[in-house]
């Protein structure tokens, strides 16, 4: 079939109005795709904030087969598209079509392309992958009344307490207000410094620390259309933000992407009950379900009613050794200049976190 292959990688801005009509078709087409990662809109934002952002156009006996976005790091080192900042990524194609996903990176010229959450449901990552974790996804398919009533059935001790603290919180003096739109510029910039402050906290790497980062999210709540808006939203306690929430939509689903909060109202959980005003106003405005992402936290296995697979690996389509020569290089370049401080000296066993590190600095 390798033979049929045609592959280009372009910037999105210069996909055809053809192409961007396939890429819409194909979305509409898979409810595996209802993610807002996966519009074309979000693949818009990156190009704003990272030239090396692609998309690998697949065309197969002339029709256009698919598309796989990414990011082209330096000597074809290649990650999905946003890098570390994605969630899930994968292959933009209809669902029943047999992907081989080495020929099609090879025809477009991409000697490697490592992922760490690609959607475990696509069959064509199977050869390469681990399944290594799943994405939670709260279903509000059938309203949110339905939703809290399946989920306190399933976590009655965790909805107890839920409801304990949104009790204190209504008798707090001076109220509380969810606002689920708020363009306040100092609701944004509480966001970035009470993460700032969570990664201090933890010892975890600040990914707000590069400007992309921050660059990207204000792109993503610029960028409003009928298939993808950016969202940021806050609960304020006595008229103070208390907890703010950014993250985006698609008109299906809602992705849980970046909550923080004050530290000063952390008897009443401000983060939590803001993600189930959140949850109960994407079910009002028809959208099928939230997306909470990966990750062992108690509030996504109380709240979340299943997890889609996903998938981490590596395709090689070029001579390996030559390869990992160059990746190699490019690794140890980043690592010099990326504040990374001790890891740049750690031991093998520690590359992979290195290279997640040095993939917010392009490389």
């Amino acid at each position: 079939m390798a033979h049929s292959i045609d592959a280009r990688l372009i910037k999105p801005s210069e996909l055809s109005v053809a192409e961007r009509e396939a890429w819409i078709a194909f979305t509409d087409g898979d409810p595996a795709l209802a993610s807002p990662y996966f519009r074309l809109e979000f693949a818009e934002c990156c190009e704003e904030v990272r030239s090396d952002t692609r998309v690998l156009v697949v065309r197969e006996r002339g029709q256009i087969a698919g598309f796989l976005p990414m990011q082209m790091g330096k000597v074809g080192y290649a990650r999905p598209i946003a890098g570390p900042l994605s969630d899930v990524h994968g292959v933009i194609a209809e669902p029943d079509r047999t992907v081989d996903l080495k020929a099609w990176l090879r025809a477009g010229g991409v000697p490697l392309f490592e992922y760490h959450s690609a959607l475990g449901l696509q069959p064509c990552w199977n050869a390469f992958s681990n399944m290594s974790d799943g994405s939670w996804i709260i279903d509000v398919s059938a309203g949110y009344g339905a939703f809290e009533q399946a989920r306190s059935e399933a976590e009655p001790k965790a909805f107890r307490n839920i409801r304990a603290r949104r009790r204190k919180l209504e008798e707090m003096e001076g109220g509380f207000e969810f606002r689920m739109d708020d363009d306040r510029p100092e609701a944004f910039s509480a966001m970035i410094d009470w993460k700032g402050e969570q990664y201090r906290r933890t010892g975890v790497f600040d990914v707000f620390s590069v400007a992309w980062t921050r660059d990207l999210l204000a792109a993503v709540l610029n960028k409003q259309s009928d298939r993808f808006r950016g969202v940021c939203s806050t609960l304020n306690i006595d008229g103070r933000i208390a907890a703010v929430h950014v993250g985006m939509a698609s008109e299906a689903r809602c992705h849980y992407w970046f909550p923080a909060y004050d530290p000063d109202f952390n008897k009443v959980s401000p983060g939590l009950l803001l993600l189930l005003e959140k949850i109960r106003f994407a079910s009002e405005a028809g959208r099928s379900s939230v997306e909470l992402g990966p990750g062992d936290y108690d509030f996504k296995r109380n709240l979340g009613s299943w997890q889609v697979p996903l998938a981490q690996g590596c395709i090689l389509t070029a001579s390996a050794p030559a390869t990992l020569r160059g990746a190699a290089r490019s690794l140890a370049g980043a690592l010099e200049k990326a504040p990374l401080g001790k890891i740049a000296s750690l031991p093998r066993r520690a590359l992979r976190r290195a290279d997640k590190l040095a993939s917010f600095y392009a490389w």
